[in-house]
């Protein structure tokens, strides 16, 4: 099962990381607010029919955790992309480095068991993406930088209330949810929380875009947002905590490979390093992880093995 949650993270992971590049082909005709908006959109419209399909799943959009959970998703998503337009990309990348550690250590004050092994593999990890991110002397405006770092502490609300969402049927309680129910209903709550809140501070988006703009925004609607979260709300509810948040550093490794691929930017000694670190420090919570032989909270999905 536990294999099962990891390759889920490990795939999450990657479709956080190509929405790097996708998100640059939109930026270049649209500001970040609006980007969000559409790439929440295009995510809420391939979502509906999973959310809508039983008098179940509908009742979602009834229960607080899913709603602040939406609520929190669609909000963090907003402070961190106009962070990401105020300070450059290495700096933005290395603050996104340190989230695995906060939610180690914020699965530990929750009282969920971090082992010694899942401990190194996370501070090796983060280590890694701390190389590739290269160093924060970059240039940030001081509003950047406080935008980037408040993104975290609401990414990791959005974490932990996610593990409340209920997971069977309240009228049936043998009956569980599907996999796609909670991850859907999030989805679309979060892009209602987004939308009053990009028409008060850009007014309209403009939808007259290159067709380029609009691939980088559906890949990321469909790709970045809805099989991210979905995958890893499949893993977050099979292992620690600790343990899914060190698969956050595959984004900023999958961000350098794409840069050197496409984009031409030189693959450094650090980044081969820090690429390094965060496989091993992922095999290595992998590891520790084995050594935890009861759940360490209650599961967010139950049924199916994949989301």
């Amino acid at each position: 099962m536990k294999r099962f949650a990891f390759l889920a993270l490990i795939f999450a992971g990657v479709c956080w990381g190509v929405g790097f590049p996708m998100g640059k082909l939109a930026l270049k005709e649209i500001d970040a607010a609006h980007m969000v908006l559409l790439r929440f959109g295009v995510a809420a419209i391939c979502a509906l029919p999973f959310a809508l399909r039983s008098p179940a799943t509908r009742g979602l959009f009834r229960s607080p955790p899913v709603l602040l959970a939406g609520l929190l998703y669609g909000v963090a998503f907003l402070v961190q992309f106009e962070g990401l337009a105020r300070t450059s990309v290495t700096l933005a990348a290395l603050l996104v480095g340190a989230m695995p550690a906060l939610i180690a250590v914020a699965a530990r004050l929750f009282g969920e068991p971090v082992s010694r092994t899942s401990w190194i593999g996370v501070v090796g990890a983060t280590l890694g993406a701390a190389l590739i991110a290269g160093k924060p002397g970059a240039a940030g405006t001081p509003l950047g930088v406080s935008l980037c770092l408040g993104a975290l502490p609401i990414f990791l609300a959005w974490l932990f209330v996610s593990r409340r969402a209920p997971t069977a049927d309240p009228n049936d309680p043998a009956a569980p949810m599907p996999a796609m129910a909670v991850p859907a209903a999030t989805i679309i709550i979060a892009a209602l929380t987004i939308l009053p809140i990009a028409l008060a501070m850009h007014g309209a988006p403009r939808l007259r875009l290159s067709p380029a703009a609009w691939a980088g925004i559906a890949g990321q609607g469909v790709f970045s947002t809805l099989l991210a979260t979905a995958a890893w709300q499949y893993g977050l509810a099979r292992v620690g905590t600790a343990s899914a948040g060190v698969f956050i550093n595959i984004e900023p490794l999958m961000g350098a490979a794409i840069g050197a691929a496409l984009f031409g930017d030189r693959i450094t000694v650090a980044m081969g390093l820090g690429g390094l670190l965060i496989i091993v420090g992922s095999t290595v919570v992998v590891l520790g992880e084995r050594g935890l032989s009861t759940p360490l909270s209650p599961p967010l999905l139950v049924d199916g093995p994949a989301s």
